[in-house]
């Protein structure tokens, strides 16, 4: 028990003031699930053609027959083309000649052209998407992914800038400061009046998203204690996130135009706002900045919630010393300052960056599976429902390295599964999805925790953040892993099978840290394989002349 839980356990486990953290924090996440996931539905790509005018006087037969057949690359059959149609020009003349398609002309003859008028869309899924509004296809279909990816490069950016902010200015104001830009601009894309600028606020809306997560992630983290914390930090706010991730499909489903969806997905975050009177700040991270009067009064606030007496002095003289008097301000520089914390930080940036590719591309490709997109997409958020719950049980009861491993590998192995089943047995092959998809969110559950356990107080939002940041390269890139579809079909499956397996077996080197309490400094940090006690008597030795 570190030197904070001793001086408040007086507080216990499940007060009101714990249940009431508990709730409100998790309740702060749900905006994030809708958020996250909701270019799904907004950069779908309907079924579409090549548009032919109206007013142009074709006969009925060359109208119906306008359109190419083309063999499809992964199906080998024989499909209207997306991208050309038969040159109008020629069909206006074979019309007019009273020609027919087929019998009088053989259409493998006819010139064809690209879709100079524009594209005609199927309106019987969405009213419009982005891609219906800007003709985000053929040529320009390198947009939709890229829409993506500048969304998840907002989410390394704020992944980058939370932490450090959250570490200096406090968890709680960055929380609802970084919800109400997510929240705002969510707002402003609605009257977005080209991709680009689309794009731009999408960018600032992906910011917001990771930084409000991280901040109550680690807030909940450092408030509860040690048995409620593995509930909140595995199977709490991941849970709520997953209720979020279910009401998109239900919003979308209701709502097909882009627009308006996006004006829907601002009303939880608006809803979420009054919080800021009920959450409180983090009494570990005000001891941290030496505020330890503020840290009393909450801790105070909390025993009157809880009906117990506080002690008439809570945290000791030489906690206030330390934490006062001999303060000593950490940065994203520290987490490669000595050897054990260098390779731990890499080690974790890597299983970061795997996961995200995996969990987002599972997430990002429910849209392209068999079937009907709103299912498939609320099947994808349903499966991470007991992987959250199995990712609690883990960290509960089971080694965390072991668990993150045993996740990581056998997800891996499904994935490479999925290239084995035949083309006819789909619901076998989303089967084995979503199984991965399991499997990987239990891993991603599993690893928030985990670095959360690994690293210091003095340093953990920043950790957290930097980790979030590193892996924010495997989300910006997991689009284009979908959009290897139009090559081969099982190409995502194998490359996401090897990287996610390969990462399952580096995470094995990890420290353990089942049953070990919350590290408050870097000399009290788990040690990575083959950083020896010498290394943290340095570190340790460093630290106090660095405080005298």
């Amino acid at each position: 028990m570190t030197d904070y839980e001793a001086s408040t356990a007086f507080l216990g486990e499940w007060g009101r003031f714990q249940q009431q953290a508990f709730v409100l924090l998790c309740l702060s996440i749900v905006p994030n699930g809708l958020t996250g996931m909701s270019v799904v539905f907004l950069a779908d790509t309907p079924p579409h053609r090549c548009l032919v005018p109206a007013h142009v006087n074709l006969s009925a037969a060359w109208r119906n027959s306008s359109i190419p057949l083309e063999r499809d690359a992964n199906s080998g059959a024989l499909e209207p083309s997306r991208c050309s149609r038969y040159k109008l020009d020629d069909m206006l003349r074979f019309s007019d000649s009273a020609l027919l398609p087929g019998v009088d002309v053989n259409l493998s003859n006819v010139a064809q052209e690209a879709c100079v008028d524009g594209w005609e869309y199927d309106r019987s899924v969405y009213t419009s998407t982005i891609v219906s509004e800007w003709d985000l296809v053929c040529d320009d279909r390198w947009k939709t992914p890229l829409t993506s990816s500048l969304f998840f490069c907002g989410v390394l950016t704020g992944s980058f800038l939370s932490g450090q902010l959250s570490d200096r200015y406090g968890r709680k104001i960055v929380l609802f400061i970084t919800m109400a830009v997510q929240t705002l601009f969510t707002f402003i894309q609605v009257f977005s009046p080209s991709w680009a600028a689309f794009c731009a606020v999408f960018f600032v809306v992906g910011m917001g998203h990771i930084s409000n997560y991280v901040a109550a992630f680690v807030l909940g983290t450092e408030i509860l204690g040690p048995r409620v914390r593995t509930i909140f930090s595995t199977a709490g706010v991941s849970l709520f996130f997953a209720v979020g991730y279910m009401f998109l499909p239900l919003f979308a489903f209701f709502i097909r135009d882009w627009r308006m969806l996006l004006l829907g997905l601002t009303l939880p975050g608006v809803l979420c706002m009054p919080l800021w009177w009920y959450i409180p700040e983090s009494p570990r991270w005000l001891l941290s900045q030496g505020r330890v009067q503020e840290a009393e009064a909450i801790v105070k606030d909390a025993a009157k919630k809880n009906k117990v007496e506080p002690p008439s002095v809570i945290f000791s003289p030489l906690q206030k010393e330390l934490q006062s008097d001999e303060m000593k301000t950490y940065n994203i520089c520290d987490l490669l300052r000595t050897r054990n914390i260098r390779w731990i930080s890499v080690t974790l940036w890597l299983v970061w960056n795997t996961i995200t590719i995996a969990y987002f591309a599972l997430s990002l490709n429910t849209a392209n599976l068999h079937g009907d997109a709103y299912f498939n997409c609320f099947l994808s958020a349903v499966v991470e429902l007991p992987a959250y719950m199995l990712s609690w049980a883990m960290f509960r009861w089971c080694s965390r390295r072991l668990s993150l491993f045993s996740t990581l590998f056998l997800g891996g192995m499904f994935l490479l599964f999925i290239q084995l089943i035949p083309a006819d047995l789909n619901s076998l092959a989303i089967t084995l999805e979503m199984i991965g998809k399991f499997a990987v969110t239990t891993a991603f559950a599993i690893v928030y925790a985990y670095t959360a356990e690994l690293y210091p107080t003095v340093l953990r939002n920043t950790a957290l953040g930097t980790c979030s940041m590193a892996s924010r390269i495997g989300s910006i890139i997991a689009p284009y892993f979908i959009y290897l579809r139009n090559y081969s079909i099982s190409l995502p499956y194998i490359l996401m099978g090897c990287l996610t397996a390969l990462l399952g077996l580096l995470s094995l080197l990890l420290p353990e840290t089942f049953g070990m309490p919350l590290p408050e400094t870097i000399s009290h940090m788990q040690h990575f394989p083959g950083c020896c006690r010498k290394t943290l008597y340095k570190v340790t030795h460093v630290e106090e002349e660095t405080n005298a």
